[in-house]
């Protein structure tokens, strides 16, 4: 993947919750759905249960950093979201990146 784009519109973040393929972990809940386009986009949700700003920031960082390593193997032609859970700003990315793999995996995103 070249570069990373990121769904920021609320229609297409429903679109996944109603229509995509949802996988659920406990870090991490993952919703995938095809696109037209041959490149990734991803969006990341972190609501108010996760705890402060700090804590929600850090769910992002966890859920980005874990992406970034997957990123390359997965196919293109998709849109994912993740859906930050309790326990995301309290593990390592290493953790969230095993959880996402398997999901991929279950999904058939990995190449």
């Amino acid at each position: 993947m070249s570069k990373e784009l990121t769904i920021k519109d609320n229609r297409d973040f429903q679109r996944l919750y109603k229509r995509g393929k949802s996988f659920v972990g406990p870090t991490v809940v993952t919703y995938v759905i095809k696109n037209n386009k041959n490149n990734i986009r991803y969006g990341i949700t972190t609501g108010k249960k996760i705890g402060n700003a700090v804590r929600r920031s850090r769910a992002r960082r966890v859920i980005r950093a874990a992406f970034r390593e997957i990123a390359p193997e997965i196919k293109g032609g998709c849109d994912i979201v993740f859906v930050a859970r309790g326990k995301t700003p309290y593990v390592k990315s290493t953790v969230v990146k095993k959880e996402m793999y398997r999901h991929f995996s279950q999904a058939g995103l990995i190449e």
